[in-house]
């Protein structure tokens, strides 16, 4: 049986509980102007060109990617001249995935995760390359459509528990849902996502979130429409009156341009924010 097949029957990673809500809540939700160009050689590599203007501030990378058998390599240089490297590598054991990265000229940026997949849990662990490694690790048990999981980050240089989190998920054909408790037990956060069609092109969603030290809530409703098969309209709007909307068309195949908002509806004197993004790809 494949790798792939693995993970399609088994829990998931911990970090896609709740992944759904969180998609719908804020993927290509921006504030910035972004163009980006990808194009594709003979030879199997992927390059990305992108442009960011945020305010005054324009910033910008090049990133290529290359796949060759079970080796995935990424590599990305931004107006820094920081060069980020991630090397992903696929049933070197059976049924796991070795993630490997590293930044120059930061040294003791470099990570490594393994990911261990089984038909009913996953497990996750991750270590930073340093004198002093921060040790990530995550378990997640059940099957696709239910799924159970915690995960927890350790500081060897001071001996305490950076996080620990707890999540779980109910995922159907044409629902799921989640809870996840989160900051070190602080926070609550439980959403839920309802698909209108099968396809599930056009999307419901709540979400809730609770400090439990402030007894600060917020509640976020939201969705994503497919007006045609070529144009996406997405809209949320939480109790604290902030409105976003977001419009994405896709000009010519794969490339898309994407107009979005953000408005303050307790403050109507404060002027809104605009986003465009513009991303071509042959």
């Amino acid at each position: 049986m494949s790798f792939l097949a693995d993970m399609s029957k088994g829990p998931g990673l911990f970090s896609d509980i709740g992944k759904k809500a969180k998609d719908l809540l804020t993927k290509d939700y921006i504030s910035d102007q972004k163009f980006s160009v990808s194009s594709y050689s003979h030879a199997g590599v992927a390059i990305t060109s992108t442009a960011v203007k945020k305010g005054g501030l324009s910033t910008g990378d090049v990133a290529a990617q290359y796949k060759y058998k079970n080796t995935l390599v990424d590599i990305k240089v931004d107006t820094e001249s920081n060069i980020s490297t991630t090397l992903t590598f696929t049933e070197v054991v059976p049924s796991t995935k070795t993630i490997t990265s590293f930044k120059f000229p930061d040294y003791n940026s470099g990570k490594l995760e393994v990911q261990y997949f089984h038909h009913h849990a996953t497990f996750t662990t991750a270590v930073a390359l340093k004198q002093l490694p921060v040790l990530d690790i995550s378990l997640t048990i059940g099957a696709p459509t239910f799924a159970i999981g915690a995960e927890a980050g350790y500081e060897t240089s001071s001996g305490n528990f950076s996080k620990y989190t707890a999540g779980i998920s109910i995922t159907k054909p044409d629902f799921s849902a989640s809870i996840i408790l989160e900051d070190k037990g602080n926070s609550i956060r439980a959403s839920y996502v309802h698909h209108l069609d099968k396809l599930k092109k056009s999307s419901s969603v709540a979400e809730i979130a609770r400090t439990l030290s402030t007894n600060e809530n917020t509640f976020t409703f939201g969705g994503s429409i497919s007006i045609d098969r070529l144009t996406v309209v997405k809209a949320k709007l939480n109790n604290n009156g902030k409105l976003g909307a977001l419009l994405q068309h896709e000009v010519l195949p794969k490339s898309l341009v994407t107009i979005s908002s953000e408005f303050d509806t307790k403050a109507l004197n404060k002027s809104p924010k605009f986003g465009l993004a513009l991303a071509l790809k042959p």
